[in-house]
């Protein structure tokens, strides 16, 4: 009985989550009409502003990562190689701290970057598996909190034709931009080449590689550079293939 009320009165678990990301919300919707006036050139721009912040927050870490492990290759002695990959663990795990909290605070441009590029595609032509589509998808607000939770790495459940697709493109690129390189699982080889191809276009216009691993042969120098892309897309059964 009092769970039916206090479930009536703050609603369920879904629903008061929403209304906590609703400011953040607000915040990307309005960063988005600010983007709207911008060139396509101005909007592209925003990428590399975003990985000048990213290199800004964390190159110290990874400067330091890399001279430990260059005094590590020069060093004997088993204890010193003991104490200097302590040392390298340490400063890993402050890289990673800094990254998320980077990412954290850019998180509402680059959430708007990838609308407002949705808005500047409406409308074109584009092709996907060989057949031609009208570009018609900006994402709404449920989409743009299934976005935040995959990048705060919860599980986000939507049914068929809720937008799933859409929805990754935001998380997706926002990490991408780390330069570390983002990989997007699917269940099916179709999947995986659609959504790299039809996603790809807004990956494309701010910047940013795509590729798909399940369109190469294993080994070759083409899976291996589709890897190498910012974005790779594929199906569980080859990435886990590869990986084994």
């Amino acid at each position: 009985m009092l769970k039916t009320v206090f479930k009536k009165l703050l609603g369920d678990r879904h629903e008061r989550e929403a209304r906590k990301l609703q400011p953040l919300i607000a915040e990307i919707n309005a960063r988005t009409e600010e983007l709207a006036s911008l060139s396509d050139d101005e909007l592209k721009a925003q990428t590399d502003r975003f990985r000048a912040r990213i290199e800004e927050a964390t190159g110290p870490f990874q400067v330091r990562i890399g001279e430990l492990r260059e005094e590590k290759r020069h060093t004997e002695s088993a204890s010193d190689r003991d104490r200097i990959s302590a040392s390298i663990r340490d400063e890993e795990d402050a890289f990673k701290e800094a990254l998320e909290a980077v990412l954290e605070e850019i998180l509402p441009d680059a959430f708007a970057t990838v609308k407002a590029t949705c808005q500047r595609l409406k409308g074109q032509d584009i092709q996907v598996t060989g057949q031609t589509l009208v570009w018609d998808m900006v994402p709404y607000d449920v989409q743009l909190i299934g976005g935040i939770a995959l990048h705060r790495g919860k599980a986000t459940e939507m049914a068929t034709g809720e937008g799933k697709t859409l929805v990754a493109t935001m998380p997706v690129y926002l990490n991408a931009l780390a330069g570390r390189g983002v990989h997007l699982v699917t269940v099916n080889t179709y999947l995986a080449q659609r959504d790299s191809e039809w996603m790809g276009y807004i990956y494309r216009f701010l910047g940013l590689s795509v590729d798909c691993i399940d369109l190469h042969e294993p080994g070759t120098p083409e899976r291996r550079a589709a890897y190498a892309a910012d974005i790779t897309y594929g199906t569980n059964n080859e990435f886990g293939f590869d990986y084994l």
